[in-house]
């Protein structure tokens, strides 16, 4: 039986142990070490077909790695792109919509499927385009944040609001839709469009709204306020 450990306090590792015959995937350039036991390899998983929809839905890398314990069982350290907290999320009586480029690794009994957006989510809300990263089967699957992870439960009559750059993943059986903070217009437009037009104008304002009952994980930093803040840091 695989097992997953996040490995430190402070932006850790995916300490995984595989026993004779396991079989994991993760992605692209994830593997830090490993032991001489397991194999590496380049794998689409799920076909062309689905590694064309990985890359559509998530910008995720063409190739996965599946790393393998072949010889023998063995332990491989794992690490995200961006550092932050990890969460191991148990899937099967439960699955998870994936945020873009939050996925790190999977146990060999999950596979990553693409479900279409509505318009309106897709255009606005940033989460993948007009597809999104789904996951299926049973077994284990982690997640990376920038930042810290916290854990919301969401409840009927408790919605809550997100700024979507810091959702990481949600509950499939949750709805969701693009929400506006704010009442003013934008352009002479009203009601809804006018809001929409003057939260993309000036960055402010959209967020996911989430219903229903079910689980979303959140992080504490937003990479693309990150990412604007190191262009004028180095006067980009």
């Amino acid at each position: 039986m695989t097992v997953f450990t996040a490995t430190g306090d402070v932006d850790p590792f995916l300490h995984v142990s595989l026993q004779k015959g396991d079989k994991i995937y993760c992605e692209s350039d994830a593997m830090v070490m490993m032991e001489a036991n397991l194999d590496l390899k380049g794998s689409m998983n799920g076909g062309i077909g689905g590694a064309i929809m990985r890359r559509l839905a998530n910008g995720e890398s063409f190739f996965q790695q599946q790393i393998e314990a072949v010889r023998g069982g063995g332990d491989c350290l794992l690490s995200p792109t961006l550092p932050g907290a990890l969460q191991i999320i148990d899937i099967g009586a439960k699955q998870y919509l994936l945020n873009d480029g939050v996925f790190v690794a999977a146990t060999s009994g999950t596979e990553m499927k693409v479900r279409t957006q509505n318009i309106g989510n897709a255009l606005f809300a940033q989460s993948g385009g007009f597809f999104i990263m789904e996951t299926s089967g049973s077994g284990q699957v982690v997640v990376s944040g920038f930042g810290s992870m916290f854990e919301l439960d969401v409840a009927p009559g408790k919605d809550v609001i997100i700024d979507n750059s810091h959702v990481v993943c949600w509950d499939n059986n949750l709805k969701y839709e693009i929400s506006v903070t704010t009442g003013n217009s934008g352009g002479g437009l009203g009601g809804m469009l006018g809001n929409l037009v003057n939260s993309v104008t000036s960055g402010e304002g959209i967020v996911l709204r989430f219903s229903g009952t079910g689980k979303v994980f959140v992080c504490s930093r937003n990479r693309d306020s990150f990412a604007q803040w190191l262009k004028k840091k180095n006067g980009a």
